[in-house]
């Protein structure tokens, strides 16, 4: 296979050669200031490229370099990745560690020789699965000495410079620290916090149960399908407690700063096509708009985040009214804008009186919901339908739920609806099969189970999203939290709640005393959501949007959470070892007792997970595990 590196064009080779030059006039001009620092003759040697020996004088013309000749977009990625500074620092020194060793940074192959490596560099993907690899402690020492580029590539971030000196200290601290790669945890005071301690706990919500649906004589759509016929990795960021702050106190300029990456984001045309690529998702908001007529017919419809518009665009041809696509991306309000003047339902109101039909009904509006008052002139409380697809990874990430809430209590009339107007979280436990354990057991006939056991170790520390089959879950499905967006207090989105998981069952055709003489293990946990377009609004057809693990998979995935050490689990009494740690084969736990606290992050947009573990034995006797910490961002 031929090199897939892009040639550098002549214009790009020109607009290089033309900043050297007049970098060189600028380094000439002061000369008679710099000649006293030189040693022995010449100026500092330049930016040494990521993967070759050319050298550059800004970092402006590396990256350009880079991305031309390596396929290694930097700004893409981090703003793709919505990478800090200390993001950035460990993607640099991680690179730099895998050029050294020939090895390709994206997929992991390593080359015989560095020029192997050059014609084998190619465009970068599965990116979040990339960042697993580098987003480590160990890559914020610096991997080549005196690398320029570490102290430089920030210089164009608006508004960084009271940060950067304090945010290189920081770094630089880590020459003198030994990193163990995580293999030692903190393990003094985090490991006698408990959830109260250090996450931020809200007003806890009474759990309002959810609908056994196979019970319901209701007809409800579960991801497209009749409910009658289908039911169904970041590194752990601890820091100091009286360090964190609540969102109230953070800087209005942080808070642009995180808006503008997370709306910018979205200016990708690949995050459109995945999203609306996910037909579980797709459909079920296009049955809940087009098949529900008493809702949507001469309705004025509010949609919130709404990208390309498609959500509009259902609410145009189900018979509304006015349609009012909020999007604080620039560019993808620009191209939802170009999307409905395409489709005849653009709101062109010199043209708009002869118009009939679906004609002349959307209008698009640059901005956030919360400044929509500064944007547009809108009554308050004018609007009959809210409709957003604000959920994120484990429910809450990205807090989109907060602008939801923002508009329902400013503009959406009393009685009005939401769609989805329900969320309810779950959680199960998983076993050996949702680990790497069984693929490193036997990789072509070899045992490499110790790469599985550093894995599942690794594993503790992050949230992964990732898919899970069901056949994979020991325990059964509890309610973690139920959301009501049309009655839910602000403060609400921020929970603790306590559950008990047992373990499964399993199918009917299993052979109940053999299920009740074995014991199993669980790894963690599996968390997931559903997202209901009830009956309260959505008379005609009821929907259920579902990424749980037992209907057809989505964008979302599931969220994965490790324990530190799997926990024995039995159904019945299997002679336990009473003087044995519950928990373990010599004694296994009949339940497991949770008590998890999710909460909005120091962050903006990200989230804190905690979680409590303990094992609860055949006669009532406890063992806790440390409290775990996670931050999904």
């Amino acid at each position: 296979m031929g090199s897939n590196n892009k040639p550098e064009t002549e214009e790009t080779r020109k607009r290089i050669e033309e900043n050297h030059e007049e970098e060189e006039e600028e380094e000439e001009t002061e000369q008679d200031w710099g000649d006293w620092s030189e040693d022995d003759g010449g100026l500092e040697s330049g930016f040494l490229c990521l993967f070759c020996d050319a050298e550059y004088s800004s970092c402006d013309t590396l990256f350009e370099h880079c991305r031309l000749s390596h396929c290694f977009d930097f700004h893409s990625v981090k703003t793709e990745l919505r990478l800090d500074f200390y993001g950035s620092f460990k993607l640099i020194n991680y690179i730099r560690s895998q050029v050294a060793e020939n090895r390709c940074w994206i997929c992991g192959l390593t080359c015989q020789s560095n020029q192997d490596l050059q014609n084998h560099l190619h465009e970068a993907y599965n990116l979040k699965e990339t960042k697993l690899r580098w987003d480590k402690e160990k890559y914020l020492k610096p991997f080549m000495q005196d690398d320029k580029l570490l102290y430089s590539f920030g210089e164009d971030e608006v508004d960084e410079e009271d940060n950067d000196a304090e945010l290189m200290r920081d770094v630089m601290n880590f020459e003198n620290i030994s990193v163990d790669d995580g293999s030692s945890k903190d393990k003094s005071a985090t490991n006698n916090c408990t959830a109260d301690e250090i996450g931020k706990v809200a007003a806890v919500s009474t759990l309002n149960g959810h609908p056994n649906m196979e019970n319901s004589s209701e007809k409800m759509i579960v991801n497209g399908l009749d409910s009658r016929e289908h039911i169904g990795a970041f590194d752990s960021k601890l820091e100091d407690k009286d360090s964190r702050v609540s969102l109230l106190k953070l800087s209005a300029k942080d808070i642009k700063k995180v808006n503008e990456s997370y709306f910018g984001s979205y200016s990708s045309f690949g995050i459109h096509r995945e999203m609306i690529s996910d037909k579980v998702r797709t459909d079920s908001y296009r049955q809940a708009i087009l098949e529900n007529p008493s809702l949507m017919k001469g309705a004025v419809v509010m949609d919130i985040g709404c990208g390309t518009g498609i959500l509009s665009l259902f609410a145009a041809q189900a018979g509304a009214s006015r349609v009012i696509a909020v999007e604080a991306s620039e560019k993808m309000a620009a191209v939802a804008t170009h999307i409905a003047k395409d489709n005849d339902f653009w709101w062109d109101r010199p043209q708009s009186e002869g118009n009939i039909n679906n004609a002349g009904k959307m209008e698009v509006v640059q901005g956030m919901v919360e400044e929509l008052g500064e944007s547009m002139q809108i009554q308050p409380h004018s609007v009959d339908v809210l409709v957003s697809e604000w959920m994120g990874y484990c429910l809450l990430y990205e807090s989109m739920l907060s602008s939801v809430l923002f508009a329902r209590d400013q503009w959406l009339k009393p009685g009005g609806a939401i769609l989805p107007d329900t969320a309810t979280m779950f959680v199960a436990g998983f076993g050996r099969g949702g680990t790497s354990l069984p693929f490193w057991e036997n990789v072509y006939g070899f045992n490499m189970s110790c790469v599985g056991r550093e894995v599942v170790r690794d594993a503790a520390g992050i949230p992964i999203v990732d898919v899970v089959d069901d056949h994979d879950l020991v325990t059964d499905s509890v309610v973690l939290q139920t959301f009501d967006l049309a009655t839910m207090k602000h403060d609400e989105v921020d929970f603790t709640t306590s559950v008990e998981l047992e373990p499964k069952l399993g199918d009917s055709t299993s052979n109940s005393t053999e299920l009740r003489s074995t014991s199993t293990w669980c790894y963690g946990i599996v968390l997931w959501f559903d997202a209901g377009f009830t009956s309260r609004f959505c008379k005609e057809k009821p929907v259920v949007l579902s990424t749980s693990p037992y209907t057809p998979k989505t964008h979302w995935s599931q969220t994965i959470i490790t324990f530190r050490e799997p926990i024995a689990l039995a159904l019945g009494n299997l002679g336990a070892d009473g003087s044995a740690a519950v928990g373990t084969d010599a004694c296994p736990a009949r339940r497991i007792h949770l008590r998890v606290s999710i909460a909005r992050g120091a962050v903006h947009r990200s989230i804190d997970i905690s979680m409590e573990t303990a094992g609860v034995g055949p006669d009532g006797q406890k063992r806790s595990w440390p409290a775990q910490i996670f931050n999904l961002s």
